[in-house]
């Protein structure tokens, strides 16, 4: 089964050993993020450092003439990722050995909601969320689509994964987080995640809606939440989960909402592998990271599964809670589509490296064709050591 490892640039630049360890676990492949959202990470193993505080999104490499003059454009990486720091690391790693793929995080970008607050997903309160693109607005979709062909297509590269292209919502890990104080449950969250900017208003006016009315209804349908009442339809439960939301909303309402989230995501979904499509060699791979509940928000972007399937090459799907998720993709997919069953295999992020070879069975008797293991930069000495028995085994 062919497995690859997820890696940033700073995992390999500056340390010689970096690509050889990586390939000494058994995968054949390396998922190199390209374009990325802030973080502060762990480098276990660097002979540099240990922490590496990637200060607001950016691209890992030097964007080209193609974004002169435009006023939404991506941001270059400051000292965490300098120069061309993605392509240092792919030439590391393919001269190990490595197929190289490129991971692409797209509608996800705190800096661009914070500089040009306009293009944030606007909720039923009126509160902005910075992380979250507004991807029904035309210049933030064309935005992402030449950055999705862009920073997927680079010198060497062989296929990309594309994360966050969908819709975000409330759901973050913000700087010191503090959202958890009232469980929302799957209907809240929906709720909570629905856009009321100028774009978005139009759409639901063009399916029967009135914006201000509907932005009354979900506010009285999630004041019961705020005052303490239980949420119905919890996280994962994505049948009960659609039930409340229409109970909340009205059947009409809520469909009409729906609808206008699905056909907006789903033509940007085309959009961005079409580009990305025509910026590549023949041969060129183009996988999602995909939630088979079209109406979740998040990383995995939510997706009809025959729809995106006949868009891209596959999927990848999130499976450290179990390969349920693959289900509704080996349902409907076609003898060439990719499946990846991804896998966190950082103890200390909620993974179980030591129980990889007995999940990664349990994916493919769902239908899984690959496997993608989070994250090999992030992981420790020992969770690494399990990672290779696993994949030894298998």
């Amino acid at each position: 089964m062919r497995t690859s490892a997820f890696l940033y640039p700073w995992d390999v630049v500056g340390d010689p050993e970096a690509a050889g360890r990586v390939a000494a676990l058994g995968v054949r492949q390396a998922t190199l993020a390209s374009a990325y959202h802030s973080t502060r990470a762990l480098t276990p193993r660097h002979p540099r450092h240990r922490v590496v505080t990637a200060r607001h999104a950016a691209v890992l490499y030097p964007p080209d003439g193609r974004w002169d003059g435009r006023e939404l454009r991506p941001y270059q990486a400051g000292d965490w990722a300098p120069g061309d720091a993605f392509g240092e690391a792919a030439k590391a790693l393919t001269d190990a050995g490595l197929e190289v793929h490129s991971w692409v995080v797209l509608a996800h970008n705190s800096r661009l909601g914070e500089e040009h607050p306009d293009t944030s997903v606007v909720n039923a309160h009126g509160d902005r969320y910075p992380w979250a693109p507004c991807i029904a607005q035309p210049a933030t979709r064309a935005y992402l689509v030449d950055l999705a062909a862009e920073a997927a297509v680079r010198p060497g590269v062989r296929g990309t994964e594309l994360e966050s292209l969908g819709w975000y919502g409330l759901a973050h890990l913000h700087a010191h987080d503090k959202i958890g104080g009232v469980g929302l449950g799957e209907a809240g969250q929906y709720l909570m995640s629905l856009c009321f900017c100028a774009v978005c208003r139009r759409g639901y006016a063009a399916r029967g809606l009135d914006a201000d009315e509907l932005a009354a209804a979900v506010r009285a349908a999630l004041e019961p939440l705020w005052r303490g009442a239980s949420a119905a339809g919890g996280e994962g439960g994505a049948g009960a989960g659609w039930a409340e939301i229409e109970k909340l909303l009205g059947e009409d309402r809520a469909s009409a909402t729906r609808a206008w989230r699905d056909d907006t995501a789903r033509s940007l979904q085309e959009a961005a592998v079409a580009a990305v499509r025509a910026a590549a060699p023949d041969g060129f791979q183009v996988l999602l990271h995909a939630d088979p509940v079209s109406y979740h928000c998040g990383a995995n972007a939510g997706v009809d599964p025959a729809h995106i399937l006949s868009v891209a090459d596959g999927v990848v799907v999130p499976c450290t809670g179990g390969p349920g998720p693959l289900t509704p993709f080996a349902e409907q997919r076609r003898a060439d589509a990719v499946l990846a069953a991804n896998f966190t295999v950082v103890s200390g992020m909620g993974g179980s490296p030591a129980t990889l070879e007995r999940d990664a069975r349990a994916a493919v008797e769902r239908g899984a064709t690959h496997l993608r293991l989070y994250h090999a930069g992030l992981a420790s000495d020992g969770d690494l050591e399990a990672v290779r028995k696993a994949l030894a085994a298998l």
